[in-house]
């Protein structure tokens, strides 16, 4: 997979004010505000940085907490970092390395017990044709 490499200043001038502050910021959308958090339509969604494939509808959740819930991800599409907190998994885009939201474990939502809680700030969706 090629590495996506900008200056912050192409970040800006390419993203919308509210995703730059989540994918290059690390900023979180307040709660059942983003776009994506209760769309159910199929299809796949992507990075709103660079447009690699991420998650597929299918994987998508309702976990009631407000943010867009996916229970499995697409095979080499995010990484994992530790939080700046020190307390969560971070994701990011393994392409483009914009942040995207955290990861969780051991919730017991799923079978796959994976929350990756998602900003809908950080995705753009694609309908299924």
């Amino acid at each position: 997979m090629n590495q996506i490499v900008k200056t912050e200043e192409e970040w800006q001038k390419e993203l919308t004010s509210e995703q730059y502050k989540v994918l290059r910021g690390c900023a979180t959308e307040r709660p059942f505000t983003g776009m994506y958090w209760d769309a159910k339509a199929q299809g796949m969604y992507r990075c709103a940085g660079c447009g690699s494939e991420l998650f597929a509808s299918d994987a998508k959740f309702d976990a009631g907490c407000g943010w867009p819930s996916f229970d499995d991800a697409l095979p080499s599409a995010i990484k994992r970092l530790p939080d700046a907190d020190g307390a969560r998994v971070e994701i990011v885009c393994a392409r483009c390395g914009g942040h995207l939201g955290h990861a969780f474990e051991g919730e017991k939502m799923t079978p796959k017990d994976t929350r990756y809680c998602v900003n809908s700030a950080a995705l753009k969706f694609m309908p299924r044709l």
